[in-house]
Order: C-alpha cells, then sequence, then structure tokens
C-alpha cells in the first residue's frame, strides 16, 4: 500500500510538469530539457573557406604502405568524412585514390587527416595530391599542389 502512495505522489508531480514543458515554447525552456547534458552542436562551417593548416606530410612509410597526414580547419557539414590522396608514378596522371574515413567533431577548429596509400613499389617515385569529401561524396575544395616521394629501392620484408 505504502509503495502505492509513494507512486502516485510520483504521479502527481511528474504530471504537471509534462503539462508544464510544454506549454512552454522558448528556446531556454527547450535547452533545459535536452536529456544528460546533450547539447545543441554548433552550425556546420559552410561559409568558411576550408584551408589546408599542416603538411600533407609522409607521416611513415613502411613495406609497401604510406601513411599521409595534413590538418585542416574544420571543413563542417556532415559529420562522416574522409580524406582523400589522389596519387601515380606520372605526375600528370593522378589515377589511383586511397582514401580513410574519419568522424569530424564540431567542438575542435581543425581536424587531422590521415591516409593509408597501399600496394606501393619498390624504387618508386609517387606523385600525389589530397582532400576531404563529406559522407554525401561533396568536396570540400582543399585540394592540394603535387607532392612526391621516392620508396625505397629494397623495400624490407617481414
Amino acid at each position: 500500500m505504502r509503495s502505492l502512495h509513494i507512486y502516485g505522489l510520483f504521479l502527481i508531480l511528474a504530471v504537471p510538469g509534462t503539462v508544464g514543458s510544454l506549454l512552454f515554447a522558448d528556446s531556454t525552456a527547450a535547452q533545459m530539457m535536452t536529456p544528460y547534458g546533450a547539447k545543441e552542436l554548433p552550425p556546420a562551417n559552410n561559409a568558411a573557406r576550408v584551408q589546408i593548416t599542416e603538411g600533407p606530410t609522409l607521416e611513415s612509410f613502411r613495406n609497401n604502405e604510406a601513411i599521409i597526414s595534413w590538418t585542416s580547419n574544420n571543413p563542417g557539414g556532415a559529420d562522416e568524412h574522409f580524406g582523400i590522396v589522389s596519387y601515380g608514378t606520372d605526375r600528370n596522371q593522378l589515377d589511383q585514390t586511397a582514401k580513410s574515413h574519419i568522424r569530424l567533431n564540431r567542438n575542435h577548429p581543425f581536424t587531422v587527416f590521415r591516409v593509408r596509400v597501399e600496394g606501393l613499389n619498390a624504387g618508386t617515385t609517387y606523385y600525389y595530391t589530397i582532400d576531404s569529401v563529406g559522407g554525401d561524396g561533396k568536396r570540400d575544395g582543399v585540394a592540394s599542389t603535387i607532392y612526391q616521394f621516392t620508396t625505397l629501392a629494397d623495400l624490407p620484408e617481414q
């Protein structure tokens, strides 16, 4: 019997709170109702031009793969993004593509991209450019100039 009384009291307290929250339509009331400390995300950075702020650099090279990294201001848009490296052995024909998934953090002013390029040949010069693209396939427009690196003549085996 006692537990019914407590549940009844809870129901009496909950109903006015629910009705009251339905009556307030201003943004302050809406923010106070947001559960578990969630907050509204800042708007997408579509107005600002996306620029490379650091790199690209050949972060590492091992066996027949390389990791190319760079930093740009946060491209905004969809959280799902990809770093893109277009590369090839002819600087005028970058016909191979490597891409890596990244999830943007809209609370950070910059984004670090890392892309693994696999299947490289020993003793070969590769040319490449970088860009990033949203999950919707729209490029962010950060395409770089052409860079190059040369793999070792004899790649060590592991």
